[in-house]
């Protein structure tokens, strides 16, 4: 989307977010930036810090150890994370947590990718009521929720923030109930958007003065919504929707997951079945016990239609600095070591 806002307007409606969460800025505050700047979100933070005359710390390259110690030499008092940097902040050393000097910390944004409750759970345990969650897009909207909300409605992404507007939708555009799955759309702003050079696109996801990304989510009685997943990475196996988010969320609470997609693979008779593909932990050897292991754990925790069908170990995985997993590749991979070729 191209904005027709000048940077101070966007400094102040990102001032504005930070306010609904009784959170104030000052001149004395230090902004540390984790990720690289063209990034969205972490631009536009570093930005307001910028504009509110703070000091802004800009890391070469993530580094969990070295981000601790960057918020302790400068006295780092916010910043803005994903998700993939708190489960690798949660793998250090239990020796390097403990003496980590975070101290100096007021407000913890994050966003940009779904946060699994285990992970969100630990690190406020450790980082305490600092942490801020929020759901946003280029696009406009949102909704925004505090620590202590999201502990007593442990997966939410909160309530919509003033003047934002969510509606949960199905696939014929009609509202659905509290609790029931759909599609998340979000009213537009004041401030109109088209995706730049695609008319198909901004039409196919706008319906009145409501936009989606394409996520899947519920709202609750209360107003605070919560997030399935991407309607692109919903896996259909027997007529059922599985979401990948839920079952990533269980593997991530493994100590030997470093890092996990996902995805669909196809099946003759289910029409798709359930494939995880894991980057174990440096010091855990990548060998069948831990495929088993993995098993059992989801087992434990997950119907058993969700549970995979197959764990695939990897030595990387193609997330971008900034946190986000594309799938698509992901599931394109498996799809071409698995599925017959055509013909």
């Amino acid at each position: 989307p191209l904005p027709t806002s000048g940077p101070d307007e966007n400094a102040g409606m990102y001032s504005e977010l930070l306010r609904l969460c009784g959170i104030s800025s000052s001149e004395d505050d230090v902004h540390l930036c984790t990720s690289p700047l063209y990034h969205t979100a972490v631009l536009a933070f570093a930005t307001d810090a910028l504009h509110g005359g703070q000091t802004v710390v800009v890391m070469d390259r993530w580094d969990a150890a070295g981000a601790l110690e960057l918020v302790a030499r400068h006295g780092v008092t916010n910043t803005h994370v994903v998700p993939t940097q708190f489960h690798r902040l949660l793998a250090l050393p239990d020796e390097v947590r403990e003496l980590a000097d975070i101290s100096s910390l007021r407000y913890v944004l994050h966003g940009a990718a779904p946060c699994s409750v285990d992970v969100k759970r630990r690190m406020i345990a450790w980082w305490g009521p600092v942490i801020v969650e929020y759901y946003g897009t280029t696009e406009g909207g949102g909704t925004v929720v505090t620590a202590a909300e999201w502990l007593e409605r442990p997966g939410t992404v909160g309530r919509t923030w003033p003047g934002a507007e969510i509606r949960i939708l199905d696939d014929d555009g009609c509202r659905v109930g509290n609790g029931t799955p759909g599609l998340v759309y979000i009213k537009l702003g004041s401030e109109p958007f088209e995706y730049h050079g695609d008319p198909d696109k901004t039409a196919g996801n706008r319906l009145g003065d409501f936009f989606t990304v394409g996520d899947i989510g519920y709202v609750d009685d209360e107003g605070y919504l919560f997030l399935c997943d991407r309607v692109a990475d919903v896996i259909i196996a027997g007529g059922v929707n599985i979401y990948p988010a839920e079952i990533e969320g269980v593997l991530l609470a493994h100590p030997a997951v470093a890092d996990v997609a996902v995805v669909g693979a196809l099946d003759e008779a289910l029409g798709e079945r359930v494939v995880a593909v894991v980057l174990p932990m440096p010091e855990r050897a990548a060998d069948p016990s831990l495929i088993a292991d993995l098993l059992a754990h989801c087992a434990g925790h997950l119907a058993r239609f969700k549970t995979p069908t197959e764990v695939r170990l990897v030595e990387s995985l193609p997330r971008d600095p900034n946190g986000k997993l594309p799938r698509r590749l992901v599931r394109e991979q498996v799809r071409a070591a698995t599925d017959p070729a055509p013909g």
